[in-house]
């Protein structure tokens, strides 16, 4: 059984998410939130809470032992792109592209035994 949580629409772009990602697929959760409490980056702050928002989903709708869950999968897709204008020189005006994300982080128990 897999248990799952959503952030949708963060204000973060998905470039950075996925390097927080990568660094904890596959760990125990425990193991996995200490590795985000320790990582300066801006999306491991969010991840944390997602992190815990997985976990307890899985206690509660599921009744896995949460002691035996870890990360099955995480992943972080674009979101819509909020596009703005910055003027520049000469009346022109460039684009800025503000992305954002959709992150989703699934646990699992592990399987016991040899």
């Amino acid at each position: 059984m897999v248990a799952k949580a959503h952030l949708k629409y963060a204000r973060i772009s998905p470039r950075k998410c996925k390097i927080v990602c990568d660094l904890i697929r596959g760990k125990d959760a425990e193991r996995a939130r200490a590795i985000l409490l320790g990582t300066p980056k801006a999306a491991s702050e969010l991840m944390v809470k997602l992190l815990d928002s997985a976990v307890a989903n899985a206690e509660n709708n599921h009744n896995m032992d949460p002691g035996s869950l870890y990360v099955s999968e995480t992943y972080a897709n674009p979101g819509p792109i909020i596009k703005r204008m910055m003027p520049r020189a000469h009346g022109r005006g460039y684009r800025i592209n503000k992305r954002t994300s959709h992150i989703t982080i699934a646990v699992a128990e592990r399987e016991q035994g040899g």
